[in-house]
């Protein structure tokens, strides 16, 4: 089966028209992407990020009439589309493709992030065996890089974790390799907690972790805690966090521009003792509670 995809370049205003232009007309999918570099970071629970200037793209069997969704789109508007184009793809296993290119990544000097389709390349390192999925986090990107080598260097050994933002789990699925005793996943959206324990039991570590919104987060007295998530929302749970932690309990932060590095750690100055390191523009900053 060959695909058709739509491409339609427009603004914020005019994203969800042309949503449901193309949802109307049978789009599997339906994806917006930045089209005049224009990052979004500063988002607290529950936002969406859209740009100011939008490429939006849909998805079609390929015998899907591209003429009449354009022309569609052009009357949800009420004017001529600034730039679109219609693109034949041919048929592929896209997960199949996309697994093919997630290989084996070594992160800190003794854990392996490895797709559960492949071997370890090292049977004497720790592996967490872990596939792209809903829910970021395959340990490819630069800040979940540092939190899984920040945790490869503690001694995480009978110790309880908090992983705040889970997404896929690998966080505190990695902790819990590395000798921690209890892990807690903790997110806003119910499916990544659904991903987060699929990958706790591929990890043959389900019965030590546990999920859930955090609003219902009752315990209070972690070992250790690490958020990756993004600088705003690190801000606003400063003191939470410092709340949820042991005194001298260990915590590791990132999702945090280097530009924005500054920032979050003085909101953390007066309860926690904070170094940094920067990798590829990211910060994470780490320590330990006062």
């Amino acid at each position: 089966m060959s695909w058709l995809r739509i491409v339609v370049d427009a603004n914020r205003d005019e994203g969800p028209a042309i949503e449901t232009v193309l949802q109307q007309h049978g789009a599997v999918s339906v994806s917006f992407e930045d089209r005049a570099d224009e990052p979004v970071f500063e988002l607290l629970p529950g936002e969406t990020p859209l740009w100011s200037e939008i490429r939006v793209t849909g998805l079609f069997p390929g015998d899907a009439l591209a003429p009449a969704i354009l022309t569609a789109i052009k009357t949800a508007l009420g004017h001529t589309l600034v730039d679109s184009r219609v693109e034949l793809l041919a048929d592929q296993d896209w997960e199949r493709v996309w697994l093919d290119r997630f290989q084996p990544t070594r992160v800190g000097h003794n854990l392996w992030i490895c797709p559960t389709h492949m071997d370890p390349p090292d049977p004497d390192a720790v592996t967490i065996f872990i596939d792209p999925g809903l829910a970021f986090g395959s340990g490819t990107h630069p800040t979940t890089a540092m939190c899984l080598d920040w945790l490869s260097r503690q001694d995480l050994r009978d110790r309880t974790v908090l992983d705040y933002g889970c997404g896929s789990g690998i966080l505190a699925i990695a902790a819990l390799k590395l000798g921690a005793r209890e892990a807690w996943g903790v997110d806003i959206d119910p499916r990544a907690l659904d991903v987060a324990s699929d990958n706790a039991r591929t990890n043959d570590v389900g019965g030590r972790f546990h999920t859930c919104l955090p609003q219902d987060l009752a315990t209070k007295d972690f070992d250790v805690l690490v958020a990756n998530i993004l600088s705003g929302p690190l801000i606003a749970l400063s003191g939470t966090f410092h709340g949820l932690i042991v005194p001298n309990g260990l915590i590791a932060l990132s999702g945090i521009l280097a530009a924005q590095a500054d920032e979050v750690a003085d909101a953390y100055a007066s309860g926690f003792r904070l170094v940094s390191r920067q990798q590829d523009g990211w910060t994470l900053l780490s320590g330990a509670r006062v």
